[in-house]
């Protein structure tokens, strides 16, 4: 089958794939493709988005493809891990936290979007929220929090 005969679903296949192997360029034209084929679809127009974001460099047109599928496909948090992709690629992290938050409030389990928090090295909440961050009770009870969640002590090093 050549490029030519591929349906939007498969130009959007193509994309993804090209996105997971880093290819912004071949994934933009995939995704273009995908949009021009069938425009109505904001899943498409999400992910056309994307890629103008990465492969060109277009903040403003991926931002207004971006948001407008996100709004009309409110309930799919793949749609809000784009926007928040476009807004960490141009540097805005703390937008970009901010909608992947929103597709994890739709599906807390999404593993993209987990993968890309734990990524960022998002901080967990302050355990006394009435207290600052930076209040010594917070810094000891969140101290104690890490040492008791965070697994077995690593293995000793033997030469």
């Amino acid at each position: 089958m050549d490029a030519s005969s591929y349906s939007a679903e498969e130009h959007y296949r193509q994309g993804e794939k090209a996105l997971g192997e880093e290819r912004e360029s071949a994934a933009l034209e995939h995704f273009r493709t995908a949009h021009r084929l069938d425009p109505t679809s904001a899943r498409y127009r999400s992910y056309y988005g994307l890629g103008l974001a990465l492969a060109e460099r277009r903040f403003d047109k991926a931002l207004e493809l971006c948001r407008s599928a996100a709004k009309e496909e409110f309930f799919n948090p793949a749609l809000y891990r784009n926007l928040a992709r476009v807004h960490l690629a141009f540097g805005f992290k703390a937008e970009g936290i901010r909608y992947l938050r929103r597709g994890l409030m739709i599906d807390p389990a999404d593993e993209g979007i987990n993968a890309d928090l734990s990524d960022l090295g998002v901080r967990r909440r302050p355990i006394l929220g009435f207290l600052s961050r930076r209040h010594g009770l917070n810094r000891a009870l969140g101290r104690l929090r890490g040492r008791l969640f965070a697994g077995p002590p690593p293995e000793p090093f033997n030469v």
